[in-house]
């Protein structure tokens, strides 16, 4: 074939396919089958493989996965990415008119844009010359991540559009339906569940192999048009529409005038939202002129001229098998209620919190109570109430000092007067958040060089850093004018810090100081589930499945992933790109053996030594019983060690023979 013959031959292909993929992924109908769509492709394929100068970047062939990324590079957004005011009632709705009124010159609001609010990732697509050539997501709202490989791979996306340059902007979602076809797919591999449909998309883009994307059924619902800027949102919609997207197609226009209409559709939406093919948590009201939209601007995060709706939770009933307390990163100590997996608008819960012994004391919870649990705005799971007719016989109600000192028996607590919680007495804020900062740093867990006691004690007093989540927010230029830093060592530490975002998941679980687990732990959690995402979602009954974790480190992890200061904490640290890689599977070299360092190794520190044992599969401990496979000596041995190694006839190996055994694996 012909050079030009082969141009107008790709050319037809490219369009016809494209034409399918717009009818199959965007409109839900199909134009041919599938087996013919295929036909198309593979020709495409062929012929762009045999006149390669053909191939183009919005080609279909070019949605396929490239090779993985060693990291994903930061994008500042031209226009910040926000988030929106939840409202929960028609009279804060109202007031939310009447405050903007107030603000626009004549007071007048003539038209209300609504949408369904999409439970996904946000994520901004930019287009030149017609070609999508960036796709970058929210982040903090200011800065994101490009993840362009990965979204080039959602086939609901045009990868060309009838328009020069563009920003869209839209949610990244997995439509139920697809969701429940992978937790079946997951089920009979024997393989964890998923938590959620929001989850999955999300940790499906901001995976470095892009491979991972395109094996995942994932959507981009567009929901705004930022370039070119349109006169209404109406407008942009339509506008989004013409160019190829798909959109909920929840989309109203109401008359300010038709304020009953608009509160009508709003009961309307919340009954039949469980029919919709996508989550949602509610309903996004915005003032449909986008000049006084943008005129009216940002307070803090949100805009003044829109708010999210928020749709009354869902409620299901469980039984609370444990109340474990967790001591917060400020010293608060809060209670969560344990209990089997339960599904509350659309995800499933393991835990809620109680707030405190107050809230205890009036819901008068439990343990063995039946409790009716609900998730306030769609998002945090709560305890509604207890159903005292289904209480066993003999429970006794929760006694929360004793708890406290069941659970902490090495510290004391305080309540301060006029507070309703317990805090950890002689332990301020700052010296707690220093104290965590440290070990986040310290050489057991993440180790970041040059973030030691005295240059975390600036940094926390100089006001940069509140969270462990500001490490990653500090300014080089805004670190070298501390009193204890210059431009090389601020250079520095920012490079260390950055480098600590790929850390290895056993490290990362570490450095978050779950009490009761260190570096051994870590490392049989990081073996036991693969990725942070499925341990956070763990059972007990999983938890104790590891060998050496028992009762009271379960209940540990249990209470630190319920605790809502500490799962805020963990979502700043996945935005902003601080998140441990899955952990590959499979039996590693020194599985089912245990050794002990013992002395000074002349080629590296005890830690280190220790690191690359467990990385090779070892249990390593600290005291000699009959399961230790072997003692690694180095200079200055523990002799009481040694004699006990003797005595039970456990080998020792010195550090030559060390070298060689992790060398050789």
């Amino acid at each position: 074939m012909k050079k030009s013959e082969a141009e107008e031959r790709i050319n037809k292909l490219r369009e016809l396919i494209n034409d399918y993929r717009y009818h199959y992924h965007v409109l839900d109908e199909s134009i041919m089958s599938e087996a013919a769509a295929d036909s198309l492709k593979h020709e495409l394929s062929e012929l762009e493989a045999e006149f390669p100068e053909l191939i183009t970047p919005d080609s279909p062939t070019q949605r396929v996965a490239g090779k993985p990324l060693d990291k994903f590079t930061k994008v500042k957004h031209e226009k910040r990415m926000i988030s929106l005011a939840d409202v929960f009632s028609r009279e804060e709705v109202l007031d939310w008119i009447s405050r903007n009124e107030k603000l626009i010159p004549g007071g007048t609001i003539s038209e209300f844009f609504t949408d369904i609010k999409m439970d996904g990732l946000a994520c901004a697509l930019k287009y030149k010359d017609g070609i999508l050539t960036q796709a970058v997501t929210r982040g903090d709202g200011l800065v994101g991540e490009d993840v362009t490989l990965n979204v080039r791979t959602i086939e609901n996306i045009p990868l060309r559009i009838d328009i020069d340059e563009a920003e869209v902007r839209g949610e990244i979602i997995i439509f139920k339906k697809d969701f429940e076809k992978l937790q079946e797919m997951q089920r009979k591999k024997g393989e964890p569940e998923f938590a959620n449909p929001r989850n999955l998309a999300a940790g499906s883009i901001r995976q470095l192999d892009p491979k991972i994307a395109a094996s995942r059924p994932l959507r981009f619902i567009a929901y705004d048009l930022v370039k070119p800027n349109l006169k209404t949102h109406h407008d942009a919609y339509e506008m989004l529409r013409k160019l190829g997207f798909q959109t909920s197609n929840e989309d109203k226009v109401f008359e300010k005038a038709a304020q009953k209409e608009l509160f009508e559709y709003i009961d309307k939406l919340d009954d039949y939202r469980k029919g919709l093919p996508f989550n949602t948590d509610g309903m996004v009201i915005k003032i449909n002129d986008r000049k006084i939209y943008d005129d009216l601007g940002i307070v803090g995060k949100t805009p003044r001229a829109a708010v999210a709706f928020k749709f009354p939770a869902e409620e299901t009933t469980t039984v609370v098998k444990d109340i474990v307390i967790s001591i917060g990163r400020t010293g608060a100590a809060t209670p969560v209620a344990i209990f089997d997996p339960v599904v509350v608008a659309g995800t499933t819960v393991r835990h809620a919190s109680l707030h405190n012994a107050d809230e205890i004391a009036r819901l008068d919870v439990r343990i063995g109570d039946t409790v009716i649990i609900y998730k306030a705005g769609d998002i945090i799971p709560q305890v509604k109430e207890v159903l005292a007719m289904l209480r066993p016989e003999n429970t006794e109600p929760f006694n929360y000092e004793e708890a406290l000192k069941k659970q902490y028996p090495e510290l004391k607590f305080v309540r301060p007067a006029g507070e309703v919680v317990y805090r950890v007495a002689g332990e301020s804020s700052d010296l707690i958040l220093k104290r965590a900062i440290e070990y986040y740093a310290s050489k057991p867990a993440l180790n970041i060089e040059g973030l030691g006691e005295k240059n975390v004690i600036a940094l926390v007093d100089a006001g940069m850093i509140k969270s462990i989540a500001d490490l990653y927010r500090l300014n080089e230029t805004n670190v070298a004018k501390l009193e204890r830093f210059g431009e090389l060592s601020a250079h520095n530490l920012i490079t260390a810090i950055e480098a600590s975002k790929n850390a290895p998941l056993n490290k990362f679980i570490t450095s978050l100081g779950i009490r009761h687990v260190g570096g051994q732990t870590a490392t049989a959690l990081a073996r036991k589930f693969g990725s942070l995402d499925k341990l956070m979602i763990a059972t007990k009954e999983e938890l104790l499945e590891i060998p050496d974790i028992g009762e009271v480190v379960a209940e540990s992890i249990l209470a630190f992933f319920a605790d809502e200061e500490n799962l805020k904490l963990l979502d700043e640290l996945k935005n902003l790109g601080a998140w441990p890689a899955e952990e590959k599977g499979g039996d590693l070299p020194l599985s089912g053996k245990s050794y002990i360092v013992t002395g000074t190794l002349a080629a590296m520190g005890r830690e280190e030594a220790e690191d690359k044992l467990r990385a090779l599969g070892a249990t390593v401990t600290s005291s000699v019983t009959k399961t230790t496979t072997a003692l690694i000596v180095g200079e200055k041995p523990g002799k009481g060690k040694t004699d006990k190694a003797d005595k039970l006839g456990i080998p020792r190996i010195n550090e030559v023979e060390f070298l060689r055994l992790i060398s050789q694996q």
